[in-house]
């Protein structure tokens, strides 16, 4: 028996991948227009829910990006970002949720379609078994910028799913499946006891249609979309305050006063 869990929007609040660009962002890996546009994928992750373009432009950008990055220095700098953000966005909800299939013996697997190196640094800091994500391609401990096998999203996560099933003998039919977003339906349809946890419109529908049960741990009011959303609008608002501070500089550079 197993559970497997969704990351973004399940367990993290909002896009791991999105915190994880600001904290390289921090450290001078991502220019600021870079994260400008991830944070402008944030935002329309939070109020509609993700799409295939989305995913696609982000994972396309993503891996132009990090193209000749160190593998062992990502993986240290995600451990770091980890204790100063994502930590800290962590559903208290969820990982309940998570600690007592823990506690009852079963096995927890978190799957992703952020990279695998993300899924498999929260799954050990949360006493996990393991995580599925997607992989990017590596030569001789550089990114290539390149994925091995598809990007782990929508039908691909129940694919994974079941393949990890058949390798280590898990009884799918008992098992558990938790995820946010309407694509997550192929993983939860998969598992004898889905949940919806803190669903998007589209799978909120789709979940009380099919009678599954809804989890909604994003704040106190109606379906929760508030507090997320000003939490994202905020962090929106500080990477346009960050692009205008730039701009500033540039034009001063140019400009100066007095001439």
């Amino acid at each position: 028996m197993a559970a497997f869990f969704d990351v973004d929007n399940t367990i993290i609040r909002g896009a791991s991948a999105f915190h994880i660009a600001r904290g390289l962002h921090a450290r001078g890996y991502f220019k600021t227009s870079d994260i400008a546009r991830f944070a402008i994928d944030q935002m329309r992750y939070v109020m509609f829910g993700e799409s295939k373009e989305q995913i696609d432009r982000i994972r396309d950008k993503g891996l132009s990006i990090i193209r000749g990055w160190s593998v062992a220095e990502m993986a240290t700098i995600g451990e770091e970002i980890y204790d100063e953000v994502l930590a800290l966005r962590i559903f208290a909800g969820t990982k309940a949720i998570l600690d007592r299939h823990l506690a009852a013996g079963h096995e927890v697997w978190l799957v992703t379609a952020s990279p695998v190196e993300i899924g498999r640094i929260i799954a050990r800091r949360l006493g996990c078994t393991g995580a599925l994500g997607t992989v990017a391609e590596r030569s001789r401990g550089l990114y290539t910028g390149a994925l091995v096998g598809p990007l782990l999203h929508g039908e691909k996560k129940a694919e994974a799913a079941r393949a990890l099933a058949e390798e280590r003998g898990i009884d799918l039919g008992a098992s558990y499946a938790y995820g946010d977003s309407l694509n997550d339906t192929f993983i939860l349809e998969s598992v004898g006891n889905p949940t919806a946890i803190n669903p998007e419109p589209r799978l909120r529908k789709h979940a009380k249609k099919a009678g599954w049960p809804i989890q909604d741990f994003r704040g106190k009011n109606g379906d929760g979309r508030r507090s997320i959303m000003q939490k994202t609008a905020t962090g929106t608002v500080w990477v346009l305050l960050t692009v205008f501070r730039g701009l500033k500089r540039a034009l001063r550079a140019l400009f100066p006063r007095g001439t």
